[in-house]
């Protein structure tokens, strides 16, 4: 078994630093640590239980098929937070089927990223004995 000790999600920007600018102010994730000089210096995010790194540059669009979900403490509150710095607001919170309220947003480049939010009585949130 590979036993693996960190991770993180690589992100290669068209414009590396207006995918800086989108992570760090914008959705306002705090700078695990930074790397190399110039324009395609790389920034690691703190991203929940994990890491987001933000380097290179790309000129290949996004792939639909990777997507973030990051989990948030208020999906309402959230929404209100970015559509005022100006993130682009894909779909507004809606409670799902499955009961967690998510939003969806897109970065700079179109990757998509889900904001979610468990409720209190959601069954993630159970823990039996406690």
């Amino acid at each position: 078994m590979v036993h693996v000790l960190s991770s993180r999600v690589l992100v290669r920007p068209s414009d590396p630093e207006r995918s800086r600018e989108f992570y760090g102010s914008a959705l306002g994730l705090e700078v695990y640590r930074e790397f190399g000089t110039g324009p395609e210096r790389g920034t690691v995010y703190f991203l929940g239980g994990g890491f987001l790194e933000v380097s290179g540059r790309s000129p290949e669009p996004p792939t639909a098929t990777l997507q973030l979900w990051l989990q948030v403490a208020d999906a309402a509150a959230a929404h209100e937070e970015l559509a005022a710095r100006g993130v682009e607001i894909l779909r507004p919170p809606v409670k799902e089927p499955w009961g967690l309220i998510e939003m969806w947003i897109a970065d700079p480049d179109g990757h998509r990223i889900v904001l979610t939010e468990v409720p209190a009585d959601h069954p993630l949130r159970y823990r039996p004995g406690i």
